[in-house]
């Protein structure tokens, strides 16, 4: 170990602010000896148990707070050395005068993520892991949390094992070939190498497909629901956020400004964005043109767009423009999906109302709509005043971005740039040495593709990270963890 990380440090674990209970820990070689001073305990601290005591004032000796004192022994803590932890009462005060106190005895205040940072120098966590931490403690909704413990719980690393196992296998073998040609070590033949390359693309394809899902798992994403005015857009608004949040009455163009309210849905931060009615500015005051333009750039820059049709009158020309506005030149949305909702079912006449025949295939839009498969925009059938159709819109929002892949949600994804990036880089390496295969490239160059690949996964669980890249992962952390 090098000498910064020989030193003890010390930080507060909790949260800022009071609480009930506050944590001071610290790590290092010296961390009983530098907390026994600021203690008074019943019994000694031994390893792997909890003492009762009381934190002493340094200058009067006497009882400043009640307290718990853990002690782990390495390599058998979270960071792989010696860690004391301290509990007492979460006063700021109380627990900054602790880490005072422990600084005075020799340790360190830590950086911002340095205990992690040790776990994993120590071999404790591999970076998936690591980053796991931060997802877990920055962690906004239950299926965020389930995702970062799965991914703490090394189901990323799992899924790469194998995979990386093979490809060093296969390296192995070409290497001996080569190396060792005139001991009878046959050299590969290049359809076995293909077939191997192959075989060990297959899950590593399949994994860079997961990172549009595990993105936004981790994420959010915005979506815009839009629509002429009086569509019932603000009330199914209302519904989604489950409170009055935007203001609904009969007169149309109630809304003037883009209404926004940050909700979970299956779990995944989703960005409601209520919006102003879209119609000719013919008529309109200015507030109201300004709030359409401002509908607009939502519609622009949201993830999924929401078109709230009223099933009681049908498509119309403000709808149509809604749908040129959403659709792209080459039949593509301008956000990643677009949705339909033929909302007043509830009042609808049976053949206003989503299902059979599609109203907006009938007037001619199929080309219009990003789903080449379906031809038309997913279409549901809602009730912003009774409810019916809200729980199947709640799924059909998040499929608009998950896809076939929110069934990833049990197995290890890749949640941020820098995994998906390296991932990139392993199957750049693979696709590379496999096209060097075809053109019957020697086998000392095709292994320099391999050896890129090989590197991409190293990156992805932190074997040949440099220290630049530790720095700027780490860094996003809290003090104290």
């Amino acid at each position: 170990m090098n000498g910064i990380e020989q030193e003890t440090i010390v930080a507060i674990s909790t949260a800022v602010g009071r609480g009930g209970i506050g944590v001071v820990r610290l790590s290092g070689e010296r961390a009983r000896e530098i907390s026994a001073p600021l203690l008074r305990l019943r019994h000694e601290l031994a390893a792997g148990r909890a003492r009762f005591g009381e934190v002493i004032d340094a200058a009067s000796g006497e009882t400043l707070d009640e307290a718990v004192a853990t002690f782990f022994a390495a390599p058998n803590s979270y960071t792989g050395e010696d860690v004391v932890e301290i509990a007492a009462h979460g006063s700021p005060v109380l627990l900054e005068y602790i880490v005072r106190q422990c600084c005075a005895q020799g340790a360190r205040l830590a950086e911002p993520g340095e205990f992690t940072q040790r776990a994993f120098l120590a071999g404790r966590l591999d970076l998936t892991q690591a980053e796991a931490v931060n997802d877990l403690i920055g962690s906004s909704t239950l299926e965020q949390a389930r995702v970062a413990a799965r991914q703490l719980g090394g189901s990323l690393a799992k899924t790469v094992a194998p995979v990386k196992a093979e490809l060093v296998g296969l390296i192995a073998a070409m290497e001996a070939g080569i190396d060792f040609a005139e001991d009878d070590i046959d050299v590969m033949a290049s359809a076995q190498i293909a077939a191997q390359i192959a075989t060990i693309r297959q899950p590593l394809a399949e994994l860079e497909r997961s990172f549009a899902y595990g993105r936004i798992v981790r994420e959010g994403f915005r979506l815009a629901i839009v629509g002429r005015p009086n569509a019932g857009k603000s009330s199914l608004f209302n519904r989604l956020v489950e409170r009055e949040r935007a203001i609904v009455t009969a007169a149309p163009g109630t809304t003037r400004d883009t209404v926004a309210e940050r909700v979970a849905i299956e779990g995944i931060p989703v960005e409601l964005i209520d919006t102003a009615g879209l119609r000719d500015h013919a008529g309109v005051d200015e507030a109201e043109r300004l709030g359409i333009a401002r509908s607009r750039e939502a519609m622009a820059e949201a993830d999924v767009v929401l078109l709230v049709v009223d099933a009681t009158t049908g498509l119309r020309e403000e709808d149509r423009a809604v749908l040129e506005s959403a659709a792209g030149e080459n039949g593509s949305a301008v956000g990643s999906s677009l949705l339909l909702a033929w909302n007043k079912s509830d009042l609808a006449a049976a053949g206003v109302s989503a299902g059979g025949d599609s109203p907006v295939a009938d007037a001619g839009f199929a080309v219009l709509v990003p789903d080449a498969a379906e031809k038309t925009p997913r279409e549901i059938s809602t009730s912003a005043l009774t409810g019916e159709g809200i729980s199947a819109l709640r799924a059909a929002i998040v499929s608009a971005v998950a896809g076939a892949d929110g069934g990833l949600r049990e197995a290890g994804m890749l949640t941020n740039l820098r995994q998906h990036q390296a991932v990139e880089q392993a199957l750049r390496g693979l696709d590379a040495a496999q096209a060097a295969v075809a053109a019957r490239t020697p086998h000392e160059m095709l292994l320099l593709d391999l050896y890129e690949s090989l590197r991409g996964l190293d990156a992805l669980t932190g074997a040949t990270t440099s220290e630049d890249v530790l720095s700027q992962i780490f860094s996003r952390f809290c003090i104290g963890k």
